[in-house]
């Protein structure tokens, strides 16, 4: 069988179970979801023996060490696998759901349905855990998915998809309900994008160049962020014992994951006493500082250059920038940022408000760190991703992100008369 009518085949498969899980019940999809963490759990040596063929492999290939950390299935990683599950069984289920209704002069009652988007296919690079994020998250929202990880995960995900399976058929749902692409040809992924007639919504997930190929070429709708080009601002009334901790946290906790903050600014008035501390903070996490003319004087950094405001690094490197005023701060984010995640450290009620209203980003957030930038932290259990367009969805995609809304009207033998 050619890639062409394996993926046709897949494509085929994710339909017909779509048809199914659009009816099937909660207690049904929170069997299968709760049977998926046992099972994980069960399999724990087995998923690390399969993953460190990957990270084996990933390392002869050269992979960065952020590359290889996005890879790596930890004891921490699989308990936060076996969490985000149950989590997502506990969840609402939005499914069904009738809001906004209301009655109409000629009588009738009009209201909106939640209902499955159908088919989702996902496109994925490194990190295994997505496999067990969008599996629960599709299933639960009684989406079929197609799961389509990167070449460099395939031992892992191949592991994760038998847990899938046998909760599955614990709960006794179409086993194609969730399919993991078990080729590595890249030419599935350009089948997968273009099969409007199997596939309603596509979401990529990895480099700013794949998710630009993706959108570039797909026929199907899709949901994305192309990058994370996150900023912390040091406003000028800003508590400086939070700022350090926050800006810190943002920069450090994991260098290769979107929500980390790539580019910190800092109110004039508030540098000099700052950005010192900051400095030696950071360079005890031998983290890498650009920085402006100001920030140059202020401390040994390397110059930023232009393009350096609009990179995401995903590794231990931090551009740093002076701005003059709250304005300019801005400014900057809208004209540098990618939409993602930005925020704001002061005291002053009325700037952080403002803020709000200014940046226009998918996640604005106010005396915390842009790590927090996360479906799991957003009590969505888990995320199918973070989306920076504006439609359909926007910021950590859940439940409710992955579903769709149809018009209902109750009457009692009304007819139309004019």
């Amino acid at each position: 069988m050619n890639v062409s009518e394996y993926m046709t085949k897949l494509g085929q498969q994710a339909r017909d179970a779509s048809r199914h899980l659009a009816n099937c019940e909660t207690a049904q999809k929170n069997s299968a979801l709760v049977a998926m963490a046992q099972a994980i759990d069960e399999s724990r040596e087995q998923l690390k023996q399969a993953n460190q063929l990957d990270l084996d492999a990933g390392e002869a290939k050269g992979l960065t060490p952020a590359m290889l950390d996005r890879l790596a299935l930890t004891d921490a990683r699989i308990d936060s696998m076996i969490e985000g599950l149950k989590q997502v069984a506990g969840l609402a289920d939005p499914v069904g759901g009738i809001t906004e209704m209301e009655y109409r002069p000629s009588g009738i009652q009009i209201g909106k349905m939640r209902v499955p988007l159908g088919v989702i296919g996902i496109i994925y690079e490194s990190r295994p855990n997505v496999t067990i994020e969008a599996a629960s998250l599709c299933l639960k929202s009684g989406n079929a998915v197609i799961l389509r990880g990167g070449s460099e995960a395939i031992h892992s995900n191949t592991a994760l998809a038998l847990c899938i399976r046998t909760g599955l058929d614990a709960a006794m749902l179409p086993a194609t309900s969730v399919q993991v692409v078990e080729i590595t040809d890249r030419e599935a992924v350009h089948q997968l994008i273009t099969m409007p007639e199997f596939v309603d919504v596509i979401v990529p997930r990895g480099g700013k160049s794949l998710i630009e190929r993706i959108s570039a070429d797909a026929k199907v709708p899709v949901i994305k962020h192309l990058d994370g080009n996150c900023h912390v601002y040091i406003d000028i009334d800003a508590d400086l014992d939070k700022a350090y901790p926050i800006a810190v946290n943002a920069k450090t906790r994991r260098y290769g994951v979107c929500n980390a903050m790539e580019t910190l600014l800092v109110h004039v008035d508030k540098a000099q006493e700052c950005l010192p501390i900051l400095a030696r903070l950071f360079s005890e996490k031998g983290v890498e500082l650009r920085g402006c003319e100001l920030t140059q004087d202020l401390i040994d950094c390397n110059a930023a250059t232009e393009e350096d405001w609009f990179l995401e690094y995903i590794a231990p490197v931090l551009a740093i920038k002076v701005v003059e005023s709250f304005d300019a701060a801005v400014a900057h984010i809208n004209q540098y940022g990618s939409h993602h995640t930005d925020s704001i450290v002061t005291e002053n009620y009325t700037s952080a408000r403002k803020f709000l209203r200014a940046v226009d980003s998918s996640s604005v957030m106010i005396n915390t760190s842009t790590a927090f930038a996360d479906g799991f932290e957003y009590g969505l259990g888990a995320e199918i991703g973070i989306s920076t367009d504006k439609l359909h969805a926007r910021g950590p995609v859940g439940l409710i992100g992955l579903t769709s809304q149809k018009y209902v009207v109750f009457g009692d033998g009304h007819i139309r008369e004019s």
